[in-house]
């Protein structure tokens, strides 16, 4: 499929004047590029551990709208956009408001990464998207298939495969698992296929719901033995009641400043002796997020690292 890209020159203080001209005109594609830098409330929101580096802000920004290229004529929809550009210029600055124009080939947002997602082994685990067939040296190893959808979670990430190894060290027959950001439903679905007798997920993101489901029913797992719910654990005492206690294990595959000021709830989720594994943690935030555990008063049992990341497991006291 081609596409039509249009990219009006503006300034960062018309981004949303033009971003609410274009919705109105039934412009849904609507992409927005500048160098204003992320704020710490934007980088918690968008699950981002590090904040990148940025050239100078200049107040310059470009936002781009794609229409698909179906061969019929765009003049009369530029005509409406330039007339909304204009009446912009009479309550905010939208600067030169030039716009460009370009094709994309084959622009498939939904299926285009399937491409970079192909099959691994974590240990006697095999992974492989839904589209590929296993092969004949592959079939004695335990199977999980997984197709992200609409959320993150292919388990080729560092942090993805530091969980899944700690849940093959711990995970018992019967264990009961908390799946802190379940996301597509990767490391449950490990828990599941580990043994686990009953695993329960929290994740901030209504979509998760739709994908962790369609990846247990790929994995003709047994829905009865799975709850997932959406929320914040960290501020909602009435999904913390929800989730219960008494967990073998708590997996949170997140982030830093994330599981810092959730280490405190931990602990009310396990059982004596139950384990936390966490990951998600970028190097340099090891010491803090160690900390918050051992406050939590918690035993950190094993680190271990992998690239730029680090997996923290910690165990509960035996003793209440």
């Amino acid at each position: 499929m081609k596409w039509k890209k249009y990219t009006i020159e503006t300034t960062t203080i018309a981004e949303d004047y033009m971003s609410a001209m274009l919705m109105d005109l039934g412009i849904e594609g609507i992409e927005i590029e500048d160098n204003v830098p992320l704020s710490r409330e934007d980088q918690a929101d968008m699950f981002i551990d590090f904040l990148p580096e940025l050239p100078p802000d200049e107040g310059k920004s470009r936002v781009s709208f794609y229409v698909e290229d179906d061969g019929s004529s765009q003049t009369e929809l530029l005509k409406r956009v330039k007339t909304g550009l204009e009446n912009l210029r009479a309550v905010v600055e939208v600067g030169s408001g030039v716009i460009l124009s370009s094709e994309t080939e084959d622009l498939d947002w939904v299926n285009n990464w399937k491409k970079y997602f192909t099959s691994f082994t974590i240990e006697n685990i095999l992974i492989k998207p839904t589209w590929e067939e296993p092969g004949e040296e592959q079939k004695d190893k335990i199977l999980i298939e997984i197709d992200p959808g609409i959320s993150f979670g292919t388990g080729k990430h560092e942090t993805t495969q530091l969980c899944i190894r700690q849940l093959i060290r711990h995970i018992r027959d019967g264990a009961k698992v908390l799946d802190i950001g379940f996301g597509s439903g990767i490391l449950s679905i490990a828990a599941l296929k580990l043994g686990a007798g009953e695993v329960v997920g929290t994740d901030l993101d209504r979509d998760c719901l739709i994908s962790a489901q369609d990846n247990l029913a790929v994995n003709h797992l047994n829905e009865a033995k799975t709850a997932f719910y959406v929320g914040n654990l960290i501020s909602d005492e009435a999904l913390r009641e929800t989730v219960g206690s008494g967990y073998d294990i708590v997996v949170a595959n997140i982030l830093a400043d994330v599981i810092i000021p959730m280490a405190e709830t931990v602990p009310a989720f396990l059982k004596p002796g139950g384990y936390f594994i966490t990951s998600g943690i970028i190097d340099f935030k090891e010491n803090e997020v160690r900390a918050a555990i051992e406050q939590a008063g918690m035993e950190i049992t094993e680190i271990n690292r992998e690239g730029e990341w680090v997996n923290i497991t910690a165990q509960k006291s035996r003793k209440e």
